[in-house]
């Protein structure tokens, strides 16, 4: 996979491009992309990887980066506004599925997964124990935008928190708390 000069793969500065160009202000950090990636490399032989909020890309190209072409891997990626799904849908290989839809909905249906990215309200802040469910023994969890700083709007507050709480406390979890870039929980689910 090619890289700009800067390490970035290509596909990840295509997906920030597009990020911009739709004024979609809500894609993973920089230190959240490289995590995913090396995340994503350490996914057993025929492993499965879901991202809940697909977004612009940029989450799911870095998981495929980290990934260097290994078509063993199933990954999936779930959005809930159909456009954007299509246009993001595009520019990845044809291994990575996107599915239209509400994560949460959805969830029940999609099976385990070795590593799952929760980057939209759906599956984090609304049914993150389906979420829970999903994560095989010995997998593991990214949860980003945990910092409570950024969240003005009191509700958005009080969710986040629940969700660090459950995260933090649920003893089925070994969990850590990375404070870099909008604040990163990563939990492995014990076997």
């Amino acid at each position: 996979m090619s890289e700009h000069d800067d390490g970035v793969p290509d596909l990840v500065a295509k997906a920030v491009d597009r990020a911009r160009e739709l004024e979609f202000g809500y894609s993973c950090e920089h230190p959240v992309g490289p995590l995913l990636a090396t995340l994503a490399a350490a996914v057993p032989r025929r492993g499965r990887i879901l991202e809940l909020g697909t977004g612009a890309g940029v989450g799911v190209a870095w998981i495929v980066s980290g990934l260097s072409g290994r078509a063993d891997v199933t990954v999936r990626t779930v959005e809930l506004d159909a456009a954007l799904a299509a246009e993001v849908a595009v520019d990845l290989p044809e291994w990575v599925e996107v599915i239209t839809g509400d994560g949460e909905a959805l969830l029940p249906g999609l099976g385990r997964f070795d590593l799952i990215f929760a980057d939209a309200p759906a599956g984090k802040w609304s049914g993150l124990e389906l979420t829970l469910d999903a994560v095989r023994p010995g997998g593991m969890l990214i949860v980003d935008d945990m910092d409570l700083d950024q969240y003005a709007n009191p509700d958005h507050r009080a969710s986040t928190a629940a969700v660090r709480t459950t995260l933090t406390t649920d003893p089925r979890l070994v969990t850590t708390e990375l404070p870099v870039g909008s604040g990163i929980i990563l939990a492995t689910r014990r076997g």
